[in-house]
């Protein structure tokens, strides 16, 4: 069968562009705002996709990992929807996972939805949750709700904290 030379081309440029269309890396910008208060402390920050089912996937956790004796770890519980949905069972520090608290300022994090923990998903509706807690201060928690395979055209996703968290988006990943 003789196939005309534009028409691999064309075929090979598709293959390409589905190919790219489908890597699904999603960047999650998440603003800590700058508090007036006292005594401020940076906030411990957990990020994780849950099912329907209340199933976790843990995306990253900060906290602080620098204190003696991993003391630091004593206070991840006051996050009590991530420490409830499989903070506890982890085995902290985690590679890949765990990393310091971030101070006030705008952060991102890479969710790479062909990585091992996450490529294994099913095909449903999820929400993405972000939680934080602060010594001396409050907790919050914001969720996104997602569907997988993912839906590229109902990006970016924005929400606003009203305390411990700013800003919060989550957009396609580019390569800038």
């Amino acid at each position: 069968m003789f196939i005309p030379k534009k028409l691999l081309i064309i075929s090979a440029t598709l293959s390409m562009f589905s190919s790219y269309a489908n890597s699904q890396k999603l960047a999650l910008e998440v603003d800590i705002p700058q508090l007036n208060v006292a005594e401020y402390h940076s906030p411990y920050v957990a990020v994780w996709l849950e099912n329907k089912a209340r199933k976790s996937t843990q995306i990253a956790v900060w906290y602080d990992v620098k204190m003696a004796d991993n003391e630091g770890q004593e206070w991840l519980k006051d996050m009590r929807q991530w420490w409830r949905r499989g903070g506890r069972s982890l085995n902290l520090p985690y590679d890949g996972l765990t990393s310091a608290t971030r101070g006030p300022g705008s952060h991102q994090i890479s969710i790479d939805l062909d990585k091992d923990e996450l490529k294994g998903l099913e095909p449903g509706d999820y929400k993405l949750r972000i939680e934080a807690a602060r010594e001396v201060g409050g907790r919050e928690l914001i969720e996104i709700p997602l569907t997988l395979p993912l839906d590229t055209s109902t990006l970016p996703i924005y929400k606003s904290g009203k305390s411990e968290l700013g800003n919060i988006s989550l957009n396609l990943q580019t390569n800038d």
